[in-house]
């Protein structure tokens, strides 16, 4: 019943950069040797980088896009699932948009990733794999250079910061309700269900007929944790003892009753972790909607 969220897959950042020098040319001939002034080298100018997109002037590489939808990819392939191209390049491209925000945001904070902070990082993920080489070794497979391997861990330890410093910010107590309800799937028999319920009947008694498993029990819960946002505004709309009407949601029609309510009480470790990434998630929202995003044509 409760709303969560997930984000961020590896990518990598490529940047190219061509120079070229000309050939000097030297001239010789029988008579003696006259000073022959050398051409200057020619600086070609630098090959311009393809973009796929730029988030308030930062870009994001075509071949960090590239190298990120093929990594994406080959792990769904992996886990067994079947996404088409476009709703991986869109989950790609997302993803590469939210970490960009959140490093930006981090260094708008203040936050910077130093060389000493890098170096550590590496390190750890070194011991992990099983030493330099190993390291050395993944990066190549998975399209990394040592330059753009570090750019990228420098932009994900900066988004991961961000990252916590938002969830940090939802407290661990929030105003909850503790409902129990019946949970039907006709529209007829809900109407009926309540009609009885008016009449007199025992709440209790019908939500265990109509789940002997758990009694209609839906436990404690805030704002925000629910999927069925309409079940959640009825249930907080009740005071002690009293029932809703029927509520249709996709899951079925429900007759809610509220049975206690705490302004606030201690959040569950999942309750806590949907309302973290919600908070993540309208944070990157909010970015969105004041950050110039171009998406490459």
């Amino acid at each position: 019943m409760s709303a969560s969220t997930s984000k961020l897959y590896p990518t990598f950042l490529m940047l190219v950069v061509a120079l070229s020098l000309s050939a000097c040319a030297q001239h010789t001939s029988s008579s003696p040797a006259t000073p022959t002034a050398m051409p200057s080298p020619t600086l070609l100018p630098p090959t311009p980088i393809s973009l796929a997109a730029t988030v308030n002037g930062e870009g994001i590489t075509a071949a960090e896009f590239e190298a990120g939808l093929a990594r994406f990819q080959s792990a769904q392939i992996a886990l067994g699932n079947n996404i088409s191209l476009e709703e991986a390049a869109q989950r790609v491209m997302d993803d590469l948009i939210d970490q960009i925000l959140l490093a930006q945001g981090a260094q708008a904070e203040g936050f910077s990733v130093d060389e000493a902070m890098l170096q550590n990082r590496i390190a750890r993920l070194s011991e992990q794999v099983g030493g330099v080489e190993k390291l050395a070794a993944w990066q190549s497979a998975h399209g990394y250079s040592a330059e753009t391997f570090r750019q990228e861990l420098r932009r994900q330890m900066a988004a991961a910061w961000m990252r916590d410093k938002v969830i940090a910010a939802v407290p661990n107590t929030a105003e909850q309700v503790h409902v129990r309800q019946i949970l039907l799937y006709n529209a007829d028999t809900a109407q009926k269900v309540l009609a009885q319920l008016k009449s007199g009947a025992d709440f209790n008694t019908l939500a265990a007929q109509y789940d002997p498993a758990t009694q209609g029990e839906l436990g404690w819960f805030p704002r925000g944790y629910l999927l069925q946002p309409q079940i959640e505004k009825a249930a907080f709309a009740l005071q002690p003892g009293q029932t809703s009407d029927v509520i249709q949601s996709s899951v079925g029609y429900h007759i809610l009753m509220l049975l206690e309510r705490d302004s606030s009480r201690l959040l569950s470790p999942d309750a806590r972790l949907t309302l973290q990434n919600q908070a993540l998630e309208n944070w990157l929202q909010e970015q969105r909607a004041k950050s110039m995003i171009r998406l490459a044509p």
